[in-house]
């Protein structure tokens, strides 16, 4: 009936299996560090930042952020005040607002949500060619 092996997964450290709760009447005034998942119903005056390159915020559309956010994958769905740095890609839900400057590398934007601050695409760093054009390594 249970799988003791799918429990160690779960609970085991920096697994992104693992989801943290900001609940909805939940306050907190100060920074955030997570890894795995973190989902915001809550208010956070503070930056939220992930520390593994795998990790998940969700904001649903109570959540109120005041300051920075970096993360690898962000969705947001609700308010932030406050830059949006996110590794990898950027979900704005149809309810998200956001006061400050956006940086991303892929984005997915629904009708509805808005921005008032920059948008920045960050391409990724050129790759090194490999084949017979390539310039041979220096030592």
């Amino acid at each position: 009936m249970f799988n003791s092996s799918k429990r160690e997964s779960r609970n085991g450290s920096g697994n992104s299996d693992c989801t943290s709760l900001i609940a909805a009447g939940t306050e907190i005034r100060g920074d955030v560090q997570f890894s795995g998942r973190l989902h915001i119903d809550g208010k956070v005056e503070g930056s939220i930042r992930a520390d593994s390159a795998d990790s998940v915020l969700t904001l649903s559309n109570h959540a109120q952020i005041v300051g920075e956010i970096h993360a690898p994958h962000i969705v947001i769905n609700g308010s932030v005040t406050g830059d949006v740095t996110a590794g990898e890609r950027l979900e704005l839900a149809g309810n998200a607002r956001v006061e400050g400057n956006i940086y991303y590398k892929v984005l997915e934007m629904s009708a509805g949500a808005q921005i008032n601050g920059k948008m920045m695409h960050r391409a990724e760093p050129p790759r090194q060619l490999s084949g017979p054009d390539a310039e041979p390594a220096r030592a």
